[in-house]
């Protein structure tokens, strides 16, 4: 009988147990032991899951505090210089994810990035040129210990050397830290051997990108090192092997996982695999909503089960991490959507039902069939964007020519936000009031006008030069368009983790998407009302909007974006009849949509670029469009970002010190750029010194004209004490530096 199991499984919990008790530990509200408690009992209730479940082994590893990349570094002992002490704690990570404050001293957060392909974060490894490695926390060997003693079957997740050594930064080449590396990874390996533990998925997921051929030739006698002492499923997932294949059986290994989902595989490629090899396939979409098609997976997989035997492992595709938690929780979508979608734990249930009807199982096989006509039978049709209309897209003057005519009468490095401010408690109490229906529209209304107001008076007061509305009508920068646009579904309980605390509640597109009526005209017409100074009319991008919900799965990812688009075109121009001389366009996951593999890259830049410009496109020459990039690397697709043609494009660049400002002076990008001046995911708040340095830098590579100021990202997980303080201290530097510029150019 084949084996099932998953690659991991959400750890924040059902109800974001995880997220509320790291909070309360950040605030002071619980101790550390507290703390850990949560996390225990988390573990304990998924472990136990996957086991009701019938999966034949539970994967320990996959949890961690902030996440696991982090969690691997502190294994591996790489600690910043600037968080490093005696011992590495809890604390230490903490540190690391989010910078530390010690009387006058702080020390700056590591810098965060997107996994792969996906809207979850990472802290990126900082290699020193003489670094070391050693064992130096103990949290994966507790856990395993943890499981075992709870009577559970152990399969341990384990990034691999490789893809770890891949996400790092380092000044050198970085393959020169691999043979130490690899000797510390044979003694992390030896010790699980020692804990009994039979099978260890190391993950290489840099396996589904076009690598350099020396990182291609490093694989081979990496695993042979690694070799001989637990059983090592080699796994990948997110895209197929690619060129890999042609050297991938040399590999000393005793098992790979293939994501079948993003990159179908040959049979014949498989069966040609060493014999010996366990042969795991993803086959439940971890990075979707819906039900799996276990019928097609039947007919796909029952060739292969009678040749491969035992050896045949079912897998999620990659780890549940990327998936909701429980669909039993959502009360309120309808019985037609809960009958078409699976959430992590439903995905269990159907991993174990296909190992079933593999079997031969009769009643396991006729579930396969009935899911999968019910499935097809409540399938929507599709219906592709306007082509005429995509085709079309452009703005009819160059950012030159628009230029002058955007009369907004800004000073020279104008100062603004990137959109959201605090969600506190009472905002969030006003929206859940209105929802449960404890209080009427009118009043809701006058509550949300009543924080507009606050928030445009703090500005005023603090001294900004383009306001924004602040966005206390809106949960989430995806979600709250979702909820006004018609064809998506949401759900109550959908949580995904970003980072850290930060989680998400993509919705769920269900139908073909289209605008009823104006979405955010009226409160952006409000706080405009109330100031001289512009406000920007604040909207999520058309890639954004796709790629941060679960799409459907029988249209491309372009379509689904094309739709979006159209939608947002019509919403720019209501926003520009009701005033807004400014509007923002938010494209934070365009980077992050890419395919994996470069050479696919061209294709994908060519619609999100169109589908950008076609939101854009009903904008006139004198409405200024800005754009913003968050915690993406842009150095290799910079001229799809200057295809954009946004007027003013705002970047994190805090973090990296500036680092990504380089590339855009040696592309000579055109247009205006408002990098990035503090951290706004630190809760320490910078010096005027330090935004003064990094505001030097900018003018390195961008002349003062084309200059704006900002944080680096949202304001809406910090608090008013904090983002007042921060952007006080932001106009300050930059009143200063305007000062002197001027002074200069008198001189």
């Amino acid at each position: 009988m084949a084996q099932a199991h998953i690659l991991g499984y959400p750890r924040i919990g059902d109800k974001r147990q995880l997220k509320r008790a790291l909070e309360r530990y950040w605030q002071g509200e619980i101790d550390q032991t507290q703390l850990q408690a949560v996390g225990s009992e988390l573990r304990h209730r998924h472990w136990q899951q996957q086991k009701q479940a019938g999966l034949d082994y539970v994967t320990v590893g996959d949890f961690a505090w902030y996440d696991h990349v982090l969690a691997t570094s502190l294994l591996l002992g790489v600690v910043p210089k600037r968080h490093r002490k005696e011992t590495i704690d809890l604390q230490t990570l903490f540190d690391i994810a989010r910078g530390s404050q010690d009387g006058c001293c702080s020390a700056a957060a590591s810098d965060m990035t997107k996994w792969f392909n996906t809207n979850y974060h990472y802290l990126v490894p900082e290699f020193e040129q003489y670094q070391k490695f050693e064992l130096s926390w103990t949290q994966l060997f507790d856990e395993v210990e943890e499981a075992q003693a709870a009577g559970h079957r152990v399969k341990v997740s384990l990034l691999g050397p490789l893809t770890y050594l891949w996400l790092g930064r380092y000044d050198g080449e970085k393959l020169r830290l691999l043979p130490e590396l690899l000797s510390t990874y044979q003694r992390l390996l030896a010790k699980l051997k020692q804990q009994q533990v039979q099978w260890v998925q190391i993950e290489e997921p840099i396996l589904a990108l076009e690598l350099p051929q020396e990182w291609q030739n490093a694989f081979i006698p990496a695993y042979q090192q690694l070799h001989g002492q637990c059983k090592l499923l080699l796994t990948t997932y997110f895209d197929g092997l690619g060129s890999h294949w042609s050297w991938l059986e040399q590999l000393a290994v005793d098992g790979i996982h293939l994501d079948l989902v993003a990159g179908d595989v040959d049979d014949q490629q498989l069966l040609g695999l060493p014999r010996h090899w366990v042969i795991s396939l993803g086959i439940v979409n971890g990075r979707n909503v819906w039900a799996a098609d276990l019928a097609k997976w039947l007919a796909r997989l029952s060739p292969l089960q009678q040749q491969l035997g035992f050896r045949l492992w079912l897998g999620s595709s990659c780890s549940l991490l990327h998936a909701p938690v429980d669909l039993e929780l959502e009360t309120e979508l309808t019985d037609e959507h809960r009958q078409r979608f699976a959430f992590a734990k439903q995905k269990l249930d159907e991993l174990v039902l296909l190992k079933r009807a593999l079997a031969g199982e009769s009643e396991a096989i006729a579930a396969c069939q009935q899911r999968s006509q019910r499935l097809a039978a409540k399938a929507p049709a599709p219906v592709p964007a306007n082509t005429q209309a995509v085709e079309s897209a452009v703005r009819p003057l160059s950012y030159a020519e628009r230029s002058p005519q955007q009369q907004l009468n800004l000073p020279l490095l104008p100062t603004t936000t990137i959109g959201s401010f605090p969600q506190t408690n009472a905002i969030r109490a006003t929206r859940a009031d209105f929802k449960a229906g404890r209080i009427a529209e009118t009043e809701y209304r006058l509550q949300i006008q009543s924080h507009i107001a606050e928030a445009i008076q703090r500005q005023q007061e603090i001294g900004l030069d383009v306001l924004v509305h602040g966005e206390a009508e809106r949960n989430d920068m995806v979600e709250y368009f979702a909820e006004h646009l018609q064809g998506f579904a949401l759900t109550q309980f959908g949580w995904v983790q970003s980072y850290g605390s930060r989680c998400v509640k993509p919705a769920i597109v269900v139908d073909n998407i289209s605008r009823p009526e104006a979405i955010t005209t009226s409160w952006t017409g409000y706080a405009q009302s109330l100031t001289d100074k512009p406000v920007k009319g604040m909207l999520t991008g058309p890639v954004t909007i796709m790629a941060w919900s679960f799409p459907r799965e029988d249209l491309s990812r372009q379509q689904i974006t094309e739709q979006i688009a159209l939608a947002l075109r019509e919403e720019v121009g209501d926003l520009q009849r009701s005033g807004a001389r400014i509007i923002q366009i938010d494209e934070p996951a365009i980077r992050e949509g890419l395919p994996l593999k470069r050479s696919q890259w061209g294709d994908y830049l060519d619609w999100a670029v169109g589908s950008f410009k076609l939101a854009a496109s009903s904008a006139l020459p004198q409405t200024q469009i800005h754009t913003h990039m968050c915690y993406s690397e842009f150095n290799d697709i910079l001229p799809a970002v200057a295809a954009l043609d946004a007027d003013v494009i705002t970047i994190e660049t805090a973090r990296s010190e500036m680092a990504l400002l380089d590339a855009f002076g040696e592309f000579d990008y055109p247009n205006g750029i408002g990098p990035g001046v503090y951290d706004i995911h630190s809760p320490n708040i910078p010096s005027e010194q330090a935004i003064t340095t990094l505001l030097k830098k900018a003018l390195q590579h961008i002349p003062a004209e084309r200059l704006w100021v900002n944080p680096d990202c949202g304001l809406k997980t910090r608090n008013w004490q904090q983002t007042e303080a921060a952007l006080t201290v932001m106009v300050q530097a930059a009143s200063a530096l305007r000062r002197q510029l001027k002074h200069e150019q008198k001189a």
